[in-house]
């Protein structure tokens, strides 16, 4: 693992500075057509969800715009990158992907060693079966943010009454949602002032009694529970060696801008960390939005009122264009001609129960299987391995004897009329494109269990580094025992959608900066 935490810091050097990463990557044997996809309307319908909170309607607004009977108006949260939101605050492009570097290593070996823990911590513990939906739907903007840190993407959320606005990560490796809160006793630097519990009439701790409390595990030494009605719920939460959150667990209103304009909804009694000592890599953010499948992901606990359906489209790293994150179901992307769809495995532990798992089967480069032996992709019984798709994580990672096989496929069939480039750091295959607008590299696949295939365009896998006209392949590998990783790279572009309710990954191509003109 050491060795692929120098590895990825020297990748987030090398793509960072002087380089300015450029589409332009044609792939051999593609003429697919990237599709658009026109977001539905939305309505104001409020819905009790019990102890999940209650929907309330903050603005009545006019539906202009009617869905088919069958499906009902979706919520839409605006969702963002972080370059264009850190720089104006004079932070370098080298800055942010040495961070992202470094914390994909980390994240990579803390998502290894809690896949592999036998029993699992309560926070990530199996067992919370969703309500039946209701028919209301949800969708807001999502935004790149390279540049606050790391390859992380963004969703603003107003926090309390009155609302406090936040921006969080969207994060689908992890479940508990938490935000840097006064007394901040221990904390990293935000933009803004963190969480004040102080000035919000919503606000309410959980009690130590409380089941939810049972969902989270308390720092050490674990705090005696003397009043179970009346003492705090306290919660660790951890990403990595360097990367926790420590505080109370609590009860709050979360209210999100929607996409048409003025509008709004607020989300009450909707569990969360209020972290008062709070380290790691999580520059610029306030705090994290988990939407894993554990109990206690804003995912979750939206269920009861958005169904058991959440997606979310991409923009290019470094955009200042935003795009969407949609809970509930978006009948255009139901209707897109190119929607795939591959069901989600299970994972071995239900410690694991957080991630998404997907069941890859072989890789395509070329057009053309590649020799790879089929228990590099399976599960072992300690929750090491398997693959699954992940948010938080920037670039993609296959299991190194894989990895090894996909890197020589690349070099074999690439055209001789690039020139190799030997001994590059990090990155390999790297080659020489200087002078060539678009250059030509083989096509790339993943073939799941089920006969599903995904086809990546070339920028997806392919980062172009100018001007020193530099192309090389995205994709790391990992140690043998550790899983591996779709990362949020190789989603741009795409609209992906997680279908909780049938146990499937559905993903369609599209510009999704253009979803900002769908309304």
């Amino acid at each position: 693992m050491a060795e692929l935490a120098v590895r990825s810091l020297l990748l987030l050097l090398l793509l960072i500075s002087p380089f300015v990463v450029s589409a332009g990557i044609l792939k051999l044997n593609s003429s697919s057509p990237l599709f658009g996809i026109e977001f539905p309307p939305f309505n104001t319908a409020v819905a009790d969800t019990g102890c999940d909170g209650k929907l309330v309607a903050s603005q009545e607004v006019e539906d202009d715009q009617k869905q088919p009977a069958s499906l009902s108006p979706t919520l839409k949260l605006h969702m963002s990158h972080r370059a264009a939101a850190e720089a104006v605050a004079g932070r370098t492009r080298k800055e942010s992907f040495l961070d992202s570097a470094k914390k994909d290593a980390v994240r990579i070996e803390t998502m290894h060693r809690r896949a592999a823990r036998a029993g699992g911590d309560r926070a990530l513990a199996a067992g919370s079966s969703p309500r039946r939906a209701l028919s209301e739907r949800l969708v807001a903007t999502v935004e790149s943010g390279v540049a606050v840190g790391s390859g992380e993407y963004l969703v603003d959320v107003y926090v309390g009454t009155p609302p406090q606005r936040f921006r969080m990560i969207m994060d689908t490796g992890s479940d508990l949602n938490w935000l840097q809160c006064a007394p901040c006793l221990d904390c990293f630097e935000q933009r803004g002032p963190v969480f004040d519990p102080a000035a919000s009439s919503s606000y309410q701790n959980v009690p130590c009694g409380d089941p939810r409390c049972d969902l989270v595990v308390p720092p050490e030494p674990p705090r005696t529970c003397r009043r179970p009605r009346d003492d705090r719920c306290p919660y660790y939460y951890w990403y990595g060696d360097q990367s926790n959150t420590t505080g109370d667990l609590a009860l709050e209103s979360f209210t999100v801008n929607l996409t048409a304009p003025g509008s709004s909804r607020r989300v009450d009694g909707v569990v969360f960390g209020c972290g008062h000592w709070n380290r790691g890599l999580f520059h610029g953010a306030a705090g994290l939005l988990g939407l894993g499948r554990g109990p206690l992901s804003f995912v979750s606990q939206l269920r009861a009122v958005y169904g058991h359906v959440f997606s979310y489209c991409l923009v290019d790293h470094g955009s200042d264009v935003a795009s969407k994150i949609v809970f509930g179901e978006d009948a255009a992307l139901l209707a897109h001609p190119q929607l795939n769809y591959t069901a989600f495995a299970p994972s071995a532990s239900t410690s694991a129960d957080t991630f998404y798992y997907i069941k890859l089967k072989a890789v395509l480069v070329g057009g053309e299987l590649l020799n790879i032996t089929s228990d590099t992709w399976d599960v072992a019984n300690d929750g090491s391995g398997g693959t699954i798709i992940d948010s938080g994580t920037t670039l993609s990672y296959f299991a190194e004897p894989a990895y090894q096989v996909i890197r020589q496929a690349f070099i074999d069939r690439m055209s001789k009329s690039y020139p190799l480039i030997p001994d590059f750091p990090v990155l390999n295959p790297c080659y020489n494109v200087s002078g060539v607008e678009k250059p030509e590299v083989p096509e790339f696949s993943l073939l799941f269990a089920d006969g599903a295939v995904w086809d990546f365009p070339a920028d997806n896998y392919f980062i172009r580094l100018d001007p020193d006209g530099i192309m090389c392949l995205a994709v790391l590998g990992t140690p043998r025992s550790a899983m591996s990783i779709i990362g949020n790279f190789q989603q741009q572009n795409f609209h992906v959608m997680y279908d909780l309710q049938n146990n499937r990954l559905g993903f369609a191509p599209r510009r999704c900066a253009e979803a900002q003109l769908s309304r």
